[in-house]
C-alpha cells in the first residue's frame, strides 16, 4: 500500500455498535444518551439545510430523537443500521415541520384575505363575537372531530403526528380532520351570513 493512498474511514456497523444497539433496544438510556451523542449533529444538519432555520432544526431534532426512544420497538436491525432507521425518521419529521409551516402560511393568508367585518373602533367587539361563534359552532362537532382539529391548530401537529398521539389509524385522523373541517365551514357561513342580514 503507497503512503498516498487515502485514511480509511470506519466502518459504521462495528462490534461497539451492535452492543450500542442492543443496549437501545433493551430501554439502556445510557445507550440513547450514546446514540444522541453520535449522530444528533446529522440529524440536526439534515433539519437545518432542508428548514433553513436553526430554531426549528432543533425541534425537529429534538423531536426525532423523542421519537426514535419511544418507537426503538420499531426499529428492526436486519433491515438496515440504526443510523439509516434515524435518518428516515428525521426525513419523516422534516417532511412535517414543512408541511405545518405552509398551513400557517396558508392560515395567514386566509386570515389576511377575509374582508374587514367593522370599522376598526369596533374590531375588538367584532372580534369578540367571532371568537363566541366559532368556538359555540366547535362545541357542536363530534368529540373525535374537536380532538383531532385541537390537535392540529393549537398543538400543529401534523395528521401523522395526530395518529401516532391517539392511536387512531391515519385514514381515520384524516376523515376525522375533513369532516370537521367541512361541517365547521358550513356551519360558519351560515352563522355569518345570518349575522350579516
Amino acid at each position: 500500500m503507497s503512503e498516498c493512498a487515502a485514511p480509511v474511514a470506519p466502518p459504521i456497523v462495528s462490534p461497539d455498535d451492535e452492543e450500542l444497539v442492543r443496549g437501545f433496544l433493551a430501554g439502556d438510556e445510557a445507550c440513547l444518551a450514546a446514540v444522541y451523542r453520535r449522530w444528533s449533529a446529522l440529524v440536526h444538519t439534515l433539519a437545518w439545510r432542508s428548514l433553513g432555520d436553526v430554531k426549528e432544526a432543533e425541534d425537529v431534532t429534538q423531536q426525532v430523537f423523542l421519537g426514535v426512544w419511544c418507537g426503538r420497538r420499531g426499529y428492526r436491525p436486519e433491515r438496515g443500521p440504526l443510523v439509516g432507521w434515524i435518518v428516515g425518521i428525521a426525513r419523516h419529521r422534516i417532511a412535517d415541520a414543512l408541511a405545518a409551516r405552509t398551513r400557517r402560511c396558508r392560515l395567514v393568508a386566509a386570515v389576511d384575505a377575509w374582508p374587514v367585518l367593522a370599522d376598526p373602533a369596533d374590531d375588538r367587539f367584532e372580534g369578540a363575537l367571532d371568537r363566541v361563534v366559532v368556538r359555540a359552532e366547535f362545541a357542536k362537532l363530534a368529540s373525535a372531530q374537536q380532538r383531532v382539529l385541537r390537535l392540529a391548530f393549537y398543538e400543529d401537529l401534523s395528521q401523522s403526528q395526530i395518529a401516532e398521539r391517539t392511536g387512531w389509524p391515519l385514514g381515520t385522523v384524516k376523515s376525522h380532520a375533513r369532516r370537521g373541517l367541512y361541517r365547521l365551514r358550513r356551519e360558519l357561513e351560515v352563522a355569518f351570513d345570518a349575522e350579516a342580514v
